[in-house]
């Protein structure tokens, strides 16, 4: 009996130990310090409730920030944005921080960079995965248990990692944020997009400055989760053979996040059997709606995909969503629906993930955008942080 009691004692000094340190890392670092996560524990007001597995009567997890963590850097062109000139509408050159910032920005930018190269080789040798669901369907089928344990999770979902200590260990200048929704995620920095086309002047589609952390993702799937991918602006043409959103969709799928329902809206009139018969590759025949129509952005139109199509899912469900019709009164109040959360805040719980061109005035893409450009590069920093505060994982689309 004493013995029990002074395992316990010791586990609760040991757990309160590790975690004051975790949050004074957190607080010097300006990042979240994860260590094992493997339980349904949570933080709230500094403590962590819930329950944690036990190893020599020792938790396993430690801490989870459940508020978005920004990165230093982002962190820090939030604060200086108007005296770095994005607050203006004069069409700003958003490389200047890669260019002319401070030293101490500058130097964390370059560093960010390397490691950003290191982060995109890892990605092209990385070994494909299968369908990580029917892993889990399995498993949750295999379980003596009955059900699908933290055991059986993490050894699907560390098939993700592309380094053997996590996504982290990849970025050494400890310049990623955080979304308790979506784990690791790149800063939210101009141009808002790849970094390189302020020092080689291409790479303008490139996704290669995008940051997903699928191991985390892996850990919310459940056995009955569905895969949704909601893509308004889903021209097959517009950039000829190299489309984003099917790189995308490839870079999922390479993760083990095949969909099981894409939906494409577009108003550019194309024929299924042109969308069917030579532009859509072969293998989403079978998880592809092509809605050849524009949508419509009032609250509970039955073409504002946000609510015909969105809402009709779960919690449990993967659900990413890109936005890009180079139409501003459009797709800017779909993006401010989204902020604003819908019905009890649905959106903020159903979305995983957020892809959205915000063409504001930019001076690296004033030419490409043209009239289109409304608001300031300030305004748009603003919108995507507001969403990663509120529990959505937006990135910018090029």
């Amino acid at each position: 009996m004493a013995l029990k009691y002074w395992k316990k004692k010791r586990a609760n000094l040991v757990c309160t130990v590790l975690i004051l340190s975790v949050m004074l890392l957190n607080s010097y670092f300006n990042a979240p310090i994860l260590v094992d996560v493997k339980a349904s524990a949570r933080m709230e007001d500094g403590i962590v409730k819930g329950s944690a597995r036990m190893e020599d009567g020792i938790p396993m997890i430690l801490a989870i920030s459940n508020k978005y963590v920004p990165s230093k850097s982002e962190k820090y062109i939030l604060d200086h944005s108007t005296d770095l000139g994005y607050a203006s509408e004069n069409n700003p050159m958003g490389c200047d921080i890669w260019k002319n910032a401070n030293d101490s920005l500058a130097n964390d930018l370059k560093l960010y960079q390397t490691d950003i190269d290191s982060h995109t080789a890892a990605i092209e040798v990385f070994k494909a995965l299968p369908d990580l669901m029917k892993l889990i369907i399995k498993s949750s089928k295999d379980d003596a248990s009955g059900g699908y344990t933290n055991t059986s999770r993490d050894k699907i979902c560390n098939l993700t990692r592309l380094h053997p200590d996590g996504l982290q260990a990849l970025f050494p200048s400890n310049q990623l944020s955080f979304t308790p929704s979506g784990g690791y995620i790149e800063p939210l920095l101009p141009p808002m997009r790849d970094s390189k086309i302020c020092t080689e002047g291409r790479h303008f589609m490139s996704l290669d400055y995008l940051v997903h952390d699928f191991e985390h993702m892996c850990r919310k799937l459940k056995p009955t989760s569905k895969r949704i991918f909601i893509d308004m602006g889903a021209s097959l043409t517009f950039h000829g053979n190299a489309q984003p959103a099917v790189t995308l969709l490839n870079l999922y799928e390479k993760f083990g996040f095949p969909f099981d329902h894409i939906y494409g809206f577009e108003i550019k009139e194309t024929p299924p059997e042109e969308v069917y018969g030579r532009l859509l590759p072969e293998k989403y025949f079978p998880s592809y709606h092509w809605i050849n129509v524009g949508v419509n952005h009032t609250e509970g139109h039955r073409l504002n995909p946000l609510y015909s199509i969105l809402s009709k899912f779960d919690e449990d469900d993967f659900v990413v969503v890109k936005l890009d019709i180079d139409t501003s009164f459009i797709e800017v109040p779909l993006a401010h629906q989204l902020l604003e959360g819908g019905t009890d805040g649905i959106y903020h719980k159903l979305v995983d993930h957020f892809y959205f061109e915000h063409h504001v005035h930019l001076g690296e893409l004033k030419r490409a955008w043209g009239e289109s450009m409304k608001g300031s590069i300030k305004d748009s920093l603003e919108l995507f942080y507001g969403l990663r505060e509120k529990g959505i994982p937006s990135h910018f689309w090029p």
